[in-house]
């Protein structure tokens, strides 16, 4: 066995009776990611959260996560300044950049946004990229996101962009949880890789798009009781019907009985 799964046995496991919503139970963490992972497969995320097997990890995208810094090291400038980033202007949108004295933290993955959900004990988490404000003084949430298609991205029109529908969702409702008011409009900070160059030149550029994105958080009080649910139960729950791990399980299975 792997050190990656030995470690996942014990580690931030959900116990009923540590984890219950009486006074003295210990609050459980879920982050936006595992509550995406729910919403894709229960059966996935009862083994993750309650049994400690994990989905085998990713690689980790190594480039997207340097647009991400750049970015935010860009729009922090202006952010300093106190004016509009040349983004915005382009866009003619009603933002700036805000500072705001948890920023740093609500950047950070291991802490984020963070609200105690006291019906269930399920303190929720997420990291947000980017906090603008317009001139009603609603807070915006921007998320960048970074990629290479031929095609142009103006809009989040495919099947899989439904997650990150949910995840600026989710931060919406985090930061209204912890007292903001929260504009219902967020913004895509997306970065497109051109591969119409003649050469590398050890540089690659992008073409980058503002994609505004109206959010509606009303399904999250929900889920985060169905998590609730989930987690109490005795039993594994089934799979979602497009988890492809759990697919390739039931496969592998099928063959080993023949």
């Amino acid at each position: 066995m792997s050190q990656y799964y030995k470690a996942q046995r014990t580690r931030n496991l959900y116990d009923p009776d540590k984890n219950n919503a009486s006074e003295t139970g210990e609050a459980f963490k879920v982050s936006r990611s595992k509550i995406d992972l729910f919403l894709q497969c229960p059966r996935c995320f009862y083994l993750d959260r309650r049994l400690g097997v994990a989905r085998p990890p990713g690689f980790p995208f190594a480039l997207n996560s340097a647009v991400d810094t750049l970015l935010k090291q860009e729009f922090d400038i202006y952010r300093q300044r106190g004016t509009k980033h040349p983004l915005i202007e382009r866009y003619g949108v009603d933002a700036i950049p805000i500072p705001h004295k948890d920023l740093d933290r609500w950047r950070h993955n291991f802490t984020g946004v963070q609200y105690l959900h006291e019906p269930t004990n399920l303190l929720i988490f997420g990291a947000i990229d980017d906090l603008w404000q317009n001139s009603k003084g609603e807070y915006i949430v921007v998320d960048y996101k970074a990629t290479a298609k031929d095609e142009a991205i103006t809009s989040l029109n495919k099947d899989w962009h439904i997650g990150y529908k949910r995840q600026m969702e989710i931060y919406q409702w985090l930061l209204r949880n912890n007292g903001y008011d929260v504009s219902d409009t967020g913004y895509f900070v997306y970065c497109n890789g051109k591969t119409d160059r003649e050469a590398f030149d050890r540089k690659l550029d992008f073409d980058v798009t503002l994609i505004a994105y109206k959010g509606d958080s009303s399904w999250v009080e929900e889920t985060v009781f169905d998590i609730k649910k989930c987690l109490d139960g005795g039993q594994i729950p089934p799979a979602g019907p497009d988890c492809d791990y759990c697919a390739y399980i039931q496969s592998v299975k099928s063959k080993e009985k023949i």
